[in-house]
């Protein structure tokens, strides 16, 4: 699915040398970024999307004791 984003001149530049200076594309240093970060980003935004639950109490939450107890796991 084709994608396009806006770069600072700035930014661009930087990928256009790190491309010339290695002899691969652009779209190729892009791809490794976005699949590189993209598992950063899901763990920070989806756990914040939790904890944001969790305070506005739409998620519900269970001790250690409790979820031991539910498991059979308990001394």
């Amino acid at each position: 699915m084709p994608t396009s984003i806006r770069l600072t001149p700035e930014v661009e530049q930087r990928l256009d040398n790190l491309a010339v200076q290695t002899g691969r594309t652009k779209t190729f240093y892009l791809r490794e970024i976005i699949e590189r970060g993209l598992e950063d980003m899901e763990d920070y935004y989806l756990a914040a999307n939790v904890l944001e639950r969790v305070k506005k109490g739409e998620e519900k939450t269970f001790t250690l004791n409790e979820v031991e107890d539910s498991l059979g796991l308990a001394d």
